[in-house]
């Protein structure tokens, strides 16, 4: 005959040292792989458009999407940058102070705008601007 008590079923406990060991070796992995680059900003002065009044006497140069070019008004034959150049260079009428603006479509390539900066400096024109849509 057995005359011992009959334990009951131990407690359960939760072993804390092996969770503690697992969530160390979780934090030395992530120490270990985390880069710390730090990351250089540029501090830059961004453009505001202004609602000035326009200059009258200001070459005009509208680029339609299609990389087709016209000099106040009138359709240029020319497109690249020593044909457009030398329309500028009879448009400013050999002035110093010749301001270029330019009046580009939403979907004009970067090119386009680009070609005619380049032919600014071809003719010698140093104020360029660039005409923006106010909001309504």
């Amino acid at each position: 005959m057995n005359f011992r008590r009959r334990q009951a079923d131990d407690d359960l406990d939760i072993n804390l040292i092996p969770l503690i060991d697992v969530l160390l070796v979780i934090l030395i992995f992530l120490a270990a792989t985390t880069s710390f680059t730090r990351f250089n900003q540029m501090e830059l002065a961004l453009p505001e458009a202004r609602a000035d009044a326009l200059e009258t006497d200001a070459i005009d140069v509208a680029i339609s999407q299609e990389g087709l070019y016209a000099l106040n008004g009138q359709l240029m034959p020319g497109t690249t940058a020593q044909s457009i150049a030398q329309a500028l260079r009879a448009a400013a009428g050999g002035r110093q102070d010749a301001v270029l603006v330019i009046n580009a479509d939403a979907q004009t390539t970067h090119e386009s705008v680009v070609r005619v900066m380049e032919a600014a400096r071809l003719a010698g024109i140093a104020r360029v601007n660039f005409a923006t849509q106010s909001p309504p």
